[in-house]
């Protein structure tokens, strides 16, 4: 097989970067090992930066979601039995979010690409990137369609959306790059429930007992976490157990209620950051977890991929337009720019938010003392709203 861009992973970010590819008239074919059904169901992300939002619909795939989508102008801070509204439209010149669920982002791109696009091929495990250094990468993977069971996608350049664990990132010669990862000592047990959200918006609530968030996939069906060590098994906790926390952690000085509901759903999420710098090597270009992870926290992950593949869809038509490799070359500094922003605002959010384990009576000041001036000075709360909203795809 030959292309202009194999693309690995159909993700969010593949199946994008395949759509933008079509549009700009630049052929592509996409590797996924996984099968449709899997895809289609595989639970991540569910809020959208208004920048993504504003790149799904310029590519054809916003139809569903702007029907179906839920546009939040705002989130509420909970802390010390009190709540704070951020209010993104007044304080970022009109931006907001929507919450879409990663799920559904999948569906639609999956039905432009097989319905227009170039081949996606399911059930294609990438084995290997080979010769990323040449002008010629190949892609040599695994398909039940395959003559002998493998094949080779020969490609002029080939972007790994595969994950960190993917065949991509360890394609680049190790003595190459640089890494920066930070852990957390604590996860997010997260849950799906049959049950109305309790509130119109997500709601971020910072307890001595740890953190709690509400948020939501549909007027009909709640997502939920909450903080928990490091290593716990979603099985310790009983379903009652998980809805009298959240009780507790989201507990205010008003009349507000939590809703409980039948739990359909129960996850542990571990908690880390991660950059890998840079994000090319030769014709071989990293894009989303395979470059860089941020703590679910500030809802960075998906938006951020979509940067990436928006960065890389500009520079290949670039190139096609003009012949000029400036913006390919710049791919990575590009990226890695808006990725740090990302990386910062997600470590803020979740010290913010999460009591460490061990913390002292003066953490804990601190964190009330960072929230009160969240709460009480516009500056501080603009910053968190633009951040929050999307920072600007560069070119």
């Amino acid at each position: 097989m030959r292309t202009t861009v194999g693309i690995i992973g159909a993700g969010p970010a593949g199946l994008l970067l395949a759509r933008l590819l079509h549009v700009a008239g630049i052929d592509s074919v996409v590797l996924e090992s996984r099968d449709r059904a899997y895809v289609e169901r595989r639970q991540r992300a569910g809020i959208l930066e208004q920048g993504t939002a504003d790149v799904l619909r310029a590519a054809g795939a916003g139809e569903r979601m702007d029907r179906e989508g839920l546009r939040h102008d705002g989130i509420e801070l909970r802390f010390d039995r009190r709540r704070h509204r951020v209010d993104f439209p007044a304080l970022t010149g009109g931006r907001s979010v929507l919450v879409y669920a990663q799920t559904e982002v999948c569906k639609d791109l999956i039905a432009l690409q097989l319905r227009e696009g170039g081949p996606l091929l399911f059930e294609a495990e990438a084995l290997a990137v080979e010769g990323a250094d040449t002008d010629t990468p190949r892609v040599r993977f695994r398909h039940q369609g395959c003559e002998g069971g493998e094949d080779v996608l020969e490609c002029e350049y080939v972007v790994g959306c595969d994950g960190f664990w993917g065949v991509a990132r360890k394609a680049v010669p190790a003595g190459l790059t640089q890494t920066f990862e930070r852990t957390y000592p604590f996860g997010w047990l997260g849950i799906l429930a049959d049950v109305p959200p309790s509130h119109d918006e997500l709601v971020y609530a910072r307890h001595d007992r740890g953190f709690a968030l509400l948020s939501m996939r549909s007027p009909s069906v709640s997502r939920l976490y909450l903080q928990v060590p490091d290593g716990t098994d979603a099985g310790e906790w009983s379903d009652e157990d998980i809805w009298d926390e959240l009780e507790r952690r989201f507990e205010t000085a008003d009349d507000w209620r939590l809703e409980r509901g039948p739990i359909t759903q129960k996850s542990v999420t571990p908690m880390r950051s991660y950059v890998h710098e840079p994000m090319r090597h030769g014709r071989l270009f990293l894009a989303g977890d395979a470059a860089h992870i941020v703590p679910p926290t500030g809802a960075k992950g998906l938006n951020l991929a979509v940067g990436d593949v928006v960065t890389f869809a500009r520079a290949l038509s670039h190139r096609k337009e003009t012949g000029s490799p400036e913006l390919l070359d710049a791919y990575s500094d590009t990226c890695l720019r808006r990725v740090w922003q990302a990386e910062r605002f997600s470590y803020d959010m979740t010290t913010l938010l999460h009591r460490a384990p061990g913390a002292t009576g003066f953490e804990d000041r601190l964190q009330l003392a960072r929230l009160e001036r969240i709460a009480s000075s516009r500056a501080a709360e603009t910053d968190l709203a633009e951040a929050y909203t999307g920072f600007p795809f560069g070119r």
